[in-house]
């Protein structure tokens, strides 16, 4: 008998409330093991509690999310080794090197060899002129880089990602989405990402999952975005959304 496929990331009528207020109001979704998805809205959309459910960082009020099978938070236990997140705006301890800190987040995740697998990423992300400084010295780009080596320390078969370009000039923003690209396509991972950079969700994105004050606007491939909302850039398509003066319905007649 045939096994059914079972999705990396599942929400199903997923609910988050906070003394009264819904961040996140009964949203599903199902994200098919090496898919690489954007979840987009403006500020308070909710996709950050989203997120730190999918981690497990949040319990839900209602409604269950599991990532690789697993129930989020009850059975973190069992995935959180074969995932992992990645945010500049999440500080890392900044009086530790960069050495230092990615050393310790590898323990944390048991990644053997772990000085090789430093140097491995020294070397794909650009990070020996200042693998031995502190990380509270590093520039917003090298703190940026940083993340992502941490991120990638364990090989994660689910990988978060909330403005990985941040703070990059454009020529190492474009070698970083090249270097994720590899990395999913290597790897067979599944990313989600959240972005405000649309030109990074056109080339990184195959679904686009725009939330507006907690629930989900929309839910299609780029293209078909563009082509019911009847505009010519994903940008267009997300101010439509968050602005609430886009037409789809009359888009795709």
């Amino acid at each position: 008998m045939t096994q059914p496929v079972v999705p990396a990331i599942a929400a199903d009528n997923l609910v988050k409330r906070f003394k009264g207020a819904t961040a996140v109001d009964g949203i599903s979704f199902s994200l098919p093991a090496g898919s690489v998805t954007g979840l987009l809205g403006g500020n308070g959309a909710g996709k950050t509690t989203t997120i730190s459910m999918i981690m497990g960082l949040v319990v839900p009020t209602s409604g269950t999310i599991t990532v690789l099978g697993a129930q989020m938070p009850k059975q973190r236990y069992r995935v959180l080794h074969r995932m992992n997140f990645e945010s500049p705006y999440v500080d890392m301890p900044m009086r530790l090197t960069v050495r230092q800190n990615l050393t310790v987040f590898a323990q944390l995740y048991a990644v053997p060899d772990i000085a090789a697998r430093i140097a491995v990423l020294a070397e794909e992300l650009d990070l020996g002129d200042f693998l031995d400084k502190r990380t509270g010295k590093l520039s917003a780009g090298q703190k940026t880089r940083v993340s992502l080596a941490k991120a990638l320390l364990n090989r994660p078969e689910v990988l978060l990602l909330d403005e990985p370009t941040a703070s990059l000039d454009p020529d190492t923003a474009d070698w970083v989405r090249g270097h994720l690209e590899r990395y999913r396509a290597a790897r067979g991972a599944t990313v989600l990402l959240a972005s405000h950079n649309m030109n990074e969700v056109e080339r990184l994105c195959e679904r686009v999952i725009f939330m507006k004050k907690g629930r989900i606007e929309d839910d299609d491939t780029p293209a078909r975005l563009l082509t019911r909302y009847g505009r010519e850039t994903l940008e267009d398509v997300f101010l439509d959304v968050a602005r609430g003066t886009g037409n789809a319905s009359e888009a795709a007649q």
